[in-house]
């Protein structure tokens, strides 16, 4: 009698995996069972991650240094972005996020990726917009891959070293009791780094046909009904 073998872990490939969000998101990950590779620019960078991560080594604006090794993954979480975005730094919004999200895309087609997951940024918006236009650009090429995709919307991730946000608490308090301004404060509302890695492991475990827009409202349902809820993914 032979003694059935284990299932293969699912897997999941992260570009951006060393980042505030991807560091986080790739701990839940291995919690749950879940194969996960990620890339980084180089060894000495993937030392902070979990020894159980197994660490691609390439660019991240160049498709050809990791294509070949997305696979076995049948999910992509892009992941790759300006840190701290500002209003001055438009070149590299063009350089780096925009770049980073078309080589990811290549990728995920050449591998077949059934699910590529990609954070976005709120919109529309009063501020921020080379931002903003960058990231709408990049939902763009998503669109036309033809690739089934998750596109979560947050506006601000609050969390360790990114705290100053709260302080506006009180104004979109005040903003949510007239009709006038309710649309703006929950599309822009705040997320917790907490709240944004459970809305991704809840998109990585509820895979879509189509297109699915995650925005702020959204985000916050995955974190309220669990990650492993049905509830709060837009259609």
């Amino acid at each position: 009698m032979t003694t059935p073998q284990a299932p293969l872990p699912r897997r999941v490939f992260i570009t951006g995996g060393t980042g505030y969000l991807g560091s986080r998101l790739i701990k839940e990950l291995l919690s749950r069972g879940y194969g996960v590779q990620t890339l980084a620019r180089s060894r000495d960078v993937a030392k902070r991650l979990p020894v159980e991560c197994k660490v691609i080594v390439g660019n991240a604006l160049d498709s050809t240094s990791f294509a070949d090794h997305v696979r076995p993954a049948s999910t992509f979480v892009h992941l790759v972005g300006v840190a701290r975005p500002a209003p001055w730094k438009s070149r590299e919004f063009r350089n780096v996020d925009l770049v980073s999200a078309r080589a990811a895309i290549v990728a995920a087609q050449a591998a077949s990726i059934a699910h590529f997951i990609y954070v976005s940024v709120a919109q529309p918006a009063p501020v921020m917009k080379a931002y903003i236009q960058t990231r709408a650009e990049c939902e763009q090429f998503i669109r036309a891959s033809g690739l089934h995709a998750t596109i979560l919307r947050p506006w601000y991730v609050i969390g360790p070293g990114h705290w100053w946000p709260v302080c506006l608490l009180p104004l979109y308090s005040l903003m949510k009791r007239f009709p006038a301004t309710k649309d703006i404060a929950l599309r822009l509302g705040l997320v917790t780094h907490k709240q944004m890695t459970s809305a991704l492991v809840w998109a990585i475990e509820h895979p879509v046909q189509g297109i699915r827009i995650m925005d702020v409202r959204h985000i916050l349902g995955t974190s309220m009904h669990g990650s492993t809820s049905t509830k709060g993914g837009a259609p």
